[in-house]
């Protein structure tokens, strides 16, 4: 099923392998660079992954075995996987290109998702995603991971926004690199369950923000 708002066509996959999304985003990005067609979000969930951006370390890895799949976007190593939302826009940026704003313009999206759900969260500095700020249930702790690329003036990769998946995935990584901050979802800082199938059309109606 697929939804246009403002310019941007969002298409509910559902769950998809990540291999398989990987190949349909490249394919994608194909036929946005081309101009065969406009600005495109996935929107679906992973059977459980962990995959690695460039920036991976070895010790950020998890030690027991688990396979890890290399990707070419930037960031660390995170997990993907049931109760977890995941945002591929194929979007062609404005020329000249700015990656930071687009970035920030992510957040903003999930920041305002967050906070339709009644869940304050924001930026910290020098950190992608989107925090839940520090507060007496513990230090910050990450909501939505955000990890692209640009290729030819066109994204790729995206944002994974916690709902209510299970958390103990994370604890076998370092998430995104960081050691000293915990990850969250909707559901553990709500405390009520907040679905994906919840989340999606939130998400779909906040997709402009992508676009500036």
């Amino acid at each position: 099923m697929s939804v246009t708002t403002s310019g941007v066509t969002a298409v509910r996959a559902g769950v998809v392998d990540y291999s398989a999304a990987w190949d349909e985003q490249r394919r994608l990005h194909e036929a946005v660079v081309a101009g065969e067609r406009g600005d495109t979000v996935l929107l679906l969930e992973h059977p459980s992954v962990y995959t690695a951006g460039k920036r991976t370390e070895p010790w950020d890895r998890p030690m027991d075995g688990t396979p890890v799949v290399d990707v070419d976007r930037g960031g660390k190593i995170t997990w993907h996987g049931p109760g977890q939302l995941v945002g591929y826009p194929i979007v062609r940026l404005p020329d000249p290109v700015d990656v930071v704003a687009y970035v920030r313009r992510t957040e903003q999206l999930l920041i305002d998702v967050c906070a339709e759900f009644g869940l304050t969260a924001g930026r910290v500095e020098g950190r992608s995603g989107v925090w839940v700020p520090d507060d007496d249930r513990g230090p910050a702790r990450k909501v939505a991971a955000i990890g692209i690329r640009v290729a030819r003036g066109v994204t790729q990769h995206g944002f994974s926004i916690n709902c209510d998946c299970d958390l103990s995935y994370y604890d076998r990584i370092v998430p995104c690199g960081i050691a000293d901050a915990g990850t969250t979802s909707l559901t553990a800082e709500l405390g009520r369950p907040v679905t994906v199938a919840e989340v999606l059309p939130v998400v779909e109606r906040h997709l402009p923000t992508l676009l500036g």
